[in-house]
């Protein structure tokens, strides 16, 4: 329900362009609304957490909602893998994989969503594949693979994309004034 609400909102706002530049191995989309802080704190809600002291994963299933700055993942399941502890010191998490309904939000304008997901938190990409669909306002993109830098706000779209634009209208000229 509210995967399916994220992307009528975003299909119910004003149209923004959506510039696509193809390359060859995708095409490359501005991605400024997925642009974010990949080193703010992560907060993850589920309906359940099942974790593995041994091998350092953590499993979080059940209306998974990940928040992080702006940006708010949600899927069925959300696997988390955290980097071998050194010095004592806790592990950091290196990865987050996303399955199952995965949507992925960062602003209004703009949304993601795939079957599958997994986010690096060290190089701050996240890769989102199966039937990716994007919408930027009324523009839609899809393909079988999105890779999204966070930091940068740029994307790539590969495996036979689709693109549908909706062209902005421009605004009428406001009536001349009568001189006297």
């Amino acid at each position: 329900m509210l995967r399916a609400s994220l992307l009528g909102l975003c299909l119910a706002l004003p149209v923004h362009a959506v510039v696509a530049q193809g390359t060859a191995q995708g095409t490359q989309v501005p991605l400024a609304g997925f642009k974010t802080d990949p080193s703010a704190p992560i907060q993850v809600t589920a309906d359940k957490l099942q974790v593995n002291q041994a091998d350092g994963t953590a499993l979080f299933s059940g209306n998974v909602i990940v928040g992080q700055g702006k940006m708010r993942l949600s899927a069925d399941k959300v696997h988390v893998t955290y980097a071998k502890a050194s010095d004592g010191q806790k592990g950091k998490i290196q990865t987050l994989e996303a399955s199952g309904g995965v949507t992925l939000v960062t602003s209004p304008a703009e949304a993601a969503q795939s079957k599958t997901a997994v986010y690096t938190l060290e190089d701050g990409t996240v890769v989102m594949t199966g039937s990716v669909l994007l919408t930027q306002g009324q523009n839609v993109l899809s393909g079988q693979k999105l890779v999204v830098n966070l930091r940068s706000g740029v994307g790539t779209m590969e495996g036979r994309v689709t693109t549908t634009l909706q062209p902005s209208t421009a605004p009428k000229a406001a009536p001349k004034a009568k001189t006297p």
